[in-house]
């Protein structure tokens, strides 16, 4: 990104488009370069242990496509969608194999919400998926497919978020676990 003048004999000042096209000094380097070579070559994946094992190929629990917004660059892409065992995995193709391999992953225990989201983006059938650090956004080819979508993933959610045990309850008046989850 190179400074134009602002104003002849002024001092450099970066022009609109340059300061617009700017990373996001939140993200770390080394994510924006990753998530932009893939952008730009087509190519990369997420580490093999994201997938934790889940033979994702093997009848999902749900599975259909969805357009996908980009994490960095906004534009809206179409992806084949797997969920399964708590993981929403996304590739390019529908034809999912055992050596497919998958362009992102959410582990669904992560999420906080997902819940439509027409208002946020003005598109039909839109909805949104949240997590502590982002927001994701997804748009299906339907209204059923949508509350389909929001409906598996909400199940997903409960069945994989980590429930505190009893023993992990504690009455703060004592310090100790509490008798039965009750004090």
């Amino acid at each position: 990104i190179s400074p134009v003048p602002s104003k002849p004999g002024g001092k450099n000042q970066p022009n609109e488009l340059s300061r617009s096209a700017r990373p996001d000094p939140q993200i770390p380097p080394h994510l924006m370069a990753a998530s932009l070579w893939r952008a730009v070559m087509g190519t990369g994946a997420p580490p093999a242990d994201a997938t934790d094992g889940v033979e994702f190929w093997r009848e999902p629990e749900r599975g259909g496509w969805l357009d996908k917004q980009g994490e960095y660059i906004k534009t809206w892409r179409r992806r084949w969608f797997v969920l399964k065992q708590g993981k929403l995995f996304w590739f390019k193709d529908s034809t999912v194999t055992r050596a497919s391999v998958p362009r992102g992953v959410i582990a669904v225990a992560s999420c906080l919400t997902v819940k439509g989201a027409e208002d946020v983006l003005n598109r039909k059938f839109a909805f949104e998926l949240s997590t502590p650090g982002e927001t994701m956004y997804f748009v299906a080819d339907s209204d059923k497919e949508k509350e389909d979508w929001i409906n598996s993933i909400g199940r997903s959610i409960v069945q994989h978020s980590r429930s505190m045990t009893d023993d992990e309850i504690v009455d703060y008046d004592s310090g100790r676990p509490a008798a039965g989850g009750k004090s």
